[in-house]
């Protein structure tokens, strides 16, 4: 005895919007996934050069303020932020850069030239001109950054 195996009008229908459904969902799903996670498995880019300044400016043996606006991407934000850091020379050929954010609470750091030192308002920190702890709260040195001069133009290596 044969079995009758005929397919109803709303069986078919039933089906076929479902599979039409299960289409256009991947169709728009499987890019709004890859879109959303694709800046979590994206590499972090290696840091690079950023150009500051002219070397010149840098007197000998007198910390000098530079400021640089950077931008930064971390996954779809992206934030303009601005760094500001020291540079002393003391021989004209070789640079050293420090942050000028002090290393106990944060607060900016500011060179008083007439007393010769770097002095944080917070809770009275005082470095040296080579960003050493002289007295005060912080426990270590101003951040060092990395510096390079090529053509009297200085770069730090940041980002």
């Amino acid at each position: 005895m044969a079995e009758d195996r005929s397919v109803s009008r709303r069986s078919f229908l039933t089906v076929a919007t479902v599979a039409i459904g299960g289409v256009i969902t991947a169709i728009m799903g499987i890019p709004a996934v890859a879109y959303i996670i694709g800046p979590a498995l994206k590499k972090q880019s290696e840091q690079e050069w950023i150009p500051v300044g002219r070397a010149s400016k840098v007197e000998l043996g007198v910390p000098a303020l530079f400021k640089v606006k950077i931008q930064r991407k971390a996954g779809w934000i992206l934030n303009e932020q601005e760094l500001s850091f020291y540079v002393l020379t003391e021989d004209g050929r070789d640079f050293i850069a420090m942050s000028n954010i002090c290393t106990h609470l944060g607060c900016r750091a500011r060179w008083v030239a007439n007393e010769g030192i770097f002095f944080c308002p917070c809770h009275n920190g005082v470095f040296a001109k080579d960003g050493t702890v002289l007295g005060g709260p912080p426990p270590r040195p101003l951040d060092r950054v990395e510096v390079k001069v090529e053509d009297d133009q200085l770069f730090i290596l940041g980002g």
